[in-house]
């Protein structure tokens, strides 16, 4: 039997007396040879070394905790541990990359105050009056702009006028949108 066999079957009855017995010795030994291991795979594969330290923690105490789960006919216990470690890591870059659920209000939303709901409507009104009065092609520059959500540029493109001729008009239409609102 080659050295590198028979250190293979040392770790393995590791595992076996981890798995059969809960032996806390045998873990010490393999956690000992394994965790900074695992630390420096982690950190090789981008983690840092807080990361790295709290994943390898992790990674031991799932050694510890399925050792019932370990099967040397399918896998030797490297193979095992850093299949584990991997799957941690995966699950950490995506929980990373997950953003976090808003706070989202339970129940209906309340209903708007009859006087808010009145004047917005009013407001509406008088938004719609002061766009109309607007020449066309203001007009059109405005409702390209903000309601059909392009930019300057995009506007340029899709009307053949300079940037510059773009942005003077809407500058144009809004100060006298802001005049016939105030």
């Amino acid at each position: 039997m080659t050295e590198r066999a028979g250190a293979q079957d040392d770790w393995n009855d590791l595992m076996m007396r981890i798995r059969d017995d809960r032996d806390m010795a045998a873990f010490a030994d393999v956690f000992r040879h394994y965790g900074p291991r695992v630390k420096g795979f982690l950190m090789k594969s981008g983690a840092g070394s807080a990361l790295a330290e709290e994943l390898t923690q992790d990674v031991m105490a799932t050694v510890w905790h399925k050792a019932n789960q370990f099967d040397p006919e399918r896998a030797g216990v490297a193979t095992w541990i850093f299949t584990i470690a991997r799957n941690r890591r995966i699950d950490a870059l995506r929980k990373s990359r997950r953003p976090e659920p808003e706070d989202l209000p339970w129940g209906p939303e309340p209903e708007p105050d009859q006087a808010d709901a009145i004047s917005l409507q009013q407001e509406t009104r008088r938004l719609g009056a002061a766009l109309a009065a607007l020449p066309k092609a203001q007009r059109d520059l405005i409702e390209r702009a903000y309601f059909g959500d392009l930019s300057h540029s995009e506007i340029a493109a899709e009307t053949g006028l300079p940037l510059g001729t773009i942005k003077s008009r809407l500058r144009l239409a809004l100060e006298k949108l802001r005049h016939k609102m105030s």
